[in-house]
């Protein structure tokens, strides 16, 4: 109970609206665009197990769309789980190391994920499946410069952080 002044102005309630549940999905793509979008069920955690699971459709994708890439080795930035490391040396891709929470290394943290919060800003879902069906419109339009362009930033940025001597880079 609040204590107001007989002239105080009335509270106003708002509405609350509801909104769709949050949607987690793991996005693999490459200079030239998203090679895999992969939602993740609701209710369920990203664990190395699925990760894995995440990377034999990740390699069906490739073969499918950029079939080169397996000829010519694939290089993987991504989490350093121990499962997700043995799958890796099974199928003999390269990873590529970075240190654990670095935003500003990460491509889809410091370019991909800014892009697509903008993008969603003020938007209201109704389901989960309007959701889904938005993110892969977005990602099925973005131009092949929009992924060319941060994939050729990775270089500057290492050597920024080198400079920097493991500094966070902003920008």
């Amino acid at each position: 109970m609040t204590w107001k002044h007989p002239s105080s102005p009335v509270t106003k309630k708002f509405k609350v609206q509801r909104s769709a549940a949050k949607v987690m999905a793991t996005v693999s793509w490459d200079a030239k665009g998203v090679i895999l979008l992969d939602i993740l069920p609701q209710g369920q955690c990203i664990n190395a197990a699925r990760y894995c699971s995440t990377l034999d459709r990740l390699k069906e994708a490739i073969r499918r769309k950029r079939p080169g890439l397996l000829r010519r080795g694939v290089v993987l930035q991504h989490d350093n789980a121990n499962l997700t490391q043995q799958w890796l040396q099974r199928y003999g891709w390269e990873i590529l190391p970075h240190p654990a929470h670095s935003p500003d290394l990460a491509p889809s943290d410091f370019h991909l994920f800014g892009h697509l919060k903008r993008h969603l800003g003020g938007m209201a879902f109704e389901t989960e499946d309007d959701l889904i069906s938005e993110l892969r419109n977005w990602f099925g339009n973005l131009d092949v410069d929009f992924f060319r362009v941060d994939i050729n930033s990775l270089l500057s940025r290492w050597q920024k952080c080198i400079d920097l001597h493991g500094d966070y880079a902003e920008k």
